[in-house]
């Protein structure tokens, strides 16, 4: 199984080097050559710390997740677990992340039955502190907001529905009646208790907490990649609505890791505040590398150091 991930998120990186290739053959080589030998390295270790501050922030929302369906793991091993995860943030919906629950199970024996669901659960709140973010972002700078409205009203009515039992098992009834779903019902109806607890109170309001705090902290990454390539025209609010925005539509488009729609989406919105098309293709391919590959290269030691995927 472990070679099959290793295989898994190999491919994704080819098509993240296609992509990446076809964004900067149709820019200016002389700019890109500029941007990136004029990259100011006395900025890395801040992106770096900041982009690993941020996955902290995630730990600290999963513990709390953890604890709530009264999950007690050792907090060391727990963290080099989460980060073992990391290693296939790279797939589609980040749901590669499930990894993290066969880990659990294998090593501590925990039911993926409760785990698994709240990597669903965690999903949700990312794009709860995502549309927070971009919303109050790009209202600031007058950008129209109809898509991220949009999402908004179609997340509300998931956590309406997640949060009711009888509305629940409607939907489940609903997607009984669909083949290639039905297979899921058993599992998502027995795995109920878990995802009520993780969207009430408390825990409801901390969760949103954490992943607006994750997605501030990883924006201020991106503007500090802004600030090492000369870019002093964008303000941190605008860098980071611009990020969360389009990790949005990444998400949306549910292409493995987003890749190409994220990057595109990043200097689109950079284009419309001045900065040059070949500059923004080439900032938001630095910034990917920054909150994506860094964190994905991260998992795969932590995966290794944690013993991988055997039961030992």
């Amino acid at each position: 199984m472990e070679q099959k991930s290793f295989n898994k998120i190999l491919i994704v990186v080819v098509i993240a080097i296609g992509f990446y290739a076809s964004f900067l053959l149709i820019s200016d080589s002389n700019v890109i050559y500029n941007k990136i030998t004029t990259f100011k390295i006395i900025y890395l270790p801040l992106i770096l710390s900041l982009v690993s501050v941020s996955w902290v922030v995630l730990f600290f929302r999963w513990t709390i997740l953890l604890k709530k369906v009264n999950i007690s793991i050792p907090l060391m091993s727990s963290f080099v677990i989460y980060l073992s995860s990391f290693s296939l943030s790279a797939t589609p919906g980040q749901l590669g992340e499930l990894i993290k629950s066969q880990l659990l199970k294998n090593k501590f024996n925990t039911p993926i039955a409760k785990t698994a669901p709240l990597v669903f659960i965690e999903r949700l709140y990312d794009l709860t502190g995502a549309l927070i973010v971009s919303i109050l972002g790009l209202w600031f700078l007058g950008i129209e907001i109809y898509i991220i409205i949009i999402a908004f009203t179609c997340l509300t009515i998931i956590f309406l529905v997640l949060r009711s039992r009888t509305a629940f098992n409607k939907v489940l009834h609903l997607v009984k009646n669909i083949k290639f779903l039905s297979k899921f019902t058993t599992s998502l109806s027995e795995s109920y208790d878990t995802i009520h607890l993780s969207l009430h109170g408390k825990i409801l309001f901390l969760s949103i907490l954490f992943s607006v705090t994750y997605w501030v902290t990883i924006g201020i990454a991106a503007y500090f990649v802004l600030k090492a390539v000369g870019i002093d025209t964008i303000s941190y609010a605008q860098a980071i609505s611009i990020y969360s925005a389009s990790v949005i539509l990444g998400g949306l488009s549910f292409i493995p890791g987003g890749i190409g729609v994220i990057e595109g989406s990043i200097a689109g919105l950079l284009t419309l505040n001045g900065i040059d098309i070949s500059i923004a293709l080439v900032i938001g391919i630095l910034i990917r590398i920054f909150t994506l590959w860094y964190g994905v290269l991260i998992g795969f030691i932590a995966l290794k150091i944690s013993g991988g995927l055997t039961n030992e």
